[in-house]
């Protein structure tokens, strides 16, 4: 959890009212409601948590909240506007679940296209570039194209290019998925000091212990629908049991009244409290009872069993051995089917004779060449040609 208490008397950044999206087949019947009415604030220098399985909605609420789909009901406004507004999108930085880069540019020239893009001069984009680098890890690979680095790299690069604007509000999807323990550990330093900053950063991930540990207020989807909303402490604490810490005392004092244990501490610690589960009990939890409420969801549910064929314990198919046995063995009692009976080839000998002894017939004439033809009709054709070159003279 943040270094810093949740901030809930500042401006609301994101504000959502009812809002649905279906999706629709070709012939605009319903086919998928991803978003069912959903309610939900987040306010200025809150790090909020998106939760919940595959195919939960979470992924549409977050285009959504960039302008990149349309509701189909309901009401969003990020900073007092619309989402699809221009100047509304200047102000959000947004790292998605894939890094979608130009992989024959360099970490440098990365960072230079997007600040480009927010229309930052020449000075301010050298300078964020610089100290973006550094910050992710990737000053000494400047020069490489991002299309030569590891997913764990692209992360970093992909964080980068969303904070290149300095945005208000910061938007992350998976941004952990690919790193080392090391550069998770950074990524959760970063966002609790942007918060800290008075920026705002929703976090869409599957690593609970990541929401755990930065997150100040959480949301957890389920068939479309949000099952659970509040901060970590409201959600994981269990108001019904009290837990008692205290430093190691001999046995008999545990039995004993907390005054006593009080007393026999001295100056250790005694903290009387609300036990806490962890989030991904109270996670799985939440999706249980909405499983158990029949609350219906468009996205992956919970698998089955595995395979037999997996586990070992039979064959999916019948084996080749299987199958050889079955063609083999005898036939059922009836009828057996008559055998065909062969049949050979049969030749007419008496047209084969006649075909043999019959004379073979002439060749066709073949027609005289100009230099086989008499000179008598040569002299006749020169005649003519002379007479007719005369008249035209």
């Amino acid at each position: 959890m943040t270094n810093t208490e949740p901030n809930t008397s500042g401006e609301v950044v994101i504000s959502v009212r009812g809002l649905t999206k279906v999706f629709k087949d070709f012939w605009g019947r319903p086919k998928a409601r991803a978003v069912d009415n959903v309610d939900f604030d987040v306010k200025r220098g809150e790090v909020f948590g998106l939760l919940g399985p595959n195919g939960s909605g979470k992924s549409t609420t977050v285009k959504m909240l960039l302008g990149l789909l349309y509701p189909t009901k309901g009401h969003i406004e990020v900073f007092g506007q619309s989402p699809r507004h221009v100047k509304t999108k200047a102000r959000i930085g947004y790292l998605p679940e894939e890094s979608y880069l130009y992989r024959y540019l360099n970490s440098r020239e990365t960072l230079d296209f997007f600040g480009n893009l927010f229309q930052l001069d020449k000075g301010d984009r050298d300078n964020r570039a610089e100290q973006l680098l550094e910050m992710v890890g990737l000053n000494q690979t400047r020069t490489r194209a991002v299309g030569e680095f590891s997913k764990g790299m692209q992360r970093r690069i992909g964080l980068a290019q969303a904070l290149i604007n300095d945005p208000d509000l910061v938007i992350l999807d998976e941004p952990t998925a690919g790193l080392d323990p090391i550069g998770c550990r950074e990524i959760k330093d970063l966002i609790i000091a942007l918060a800290k900053r008075g920026k705002t950063v929703i976090l869409s991930s599957h690593l609970l212990s990541d929401v755990e540990d930065v997150c100040d207020r959480v949301v957890i989807y389920y068939g479309g629908k949000v099952q659970a909303i509040g901060t970590l402490k409201e959600l994981l604490a269990k108001p019904d049991t009290l837990r008692i810490t205290t430093p190691v005392l001999p046995r008999e004092t545990m039995e004993r009244v907390l005054a006593t244990i009080r007393k026999d501490a001295g100056d250790g610690e005694v903290r009387v409290d609300n036990p806490t589960q962890n989030l991904e009990s109270y996670f799985l939890e939440v999706v249980e009872k909405a499983k158990r409420a029949a609350s219906e969801t468009s996205g992956a549910q919970s698998g089955a069993k595995v395979a037999a064929y997996l586990r070992g314990d039979g064959d999916a198919k019948p084996s080749t051995e299987k199958v050889l046995e079955k063609l083999t063995l005898p036939q059922a009692a009836g009828v057996a089917p008559t055998p065909l009976k062969a049949v050979e080839d049969s030749v007419d000998e008496k047209k084969l004779d006649e075909l043999t002894k019959a004379a073979p017939a002439p060749a066709p004439a073949r027609a005289a060449t100009t230099s086989e033809q008499k000179p008598e009709d040569l002299t006749k054709a020169d005649e003519k040609l002379s007479s007719l070159l005369g008249k035209n003279k």
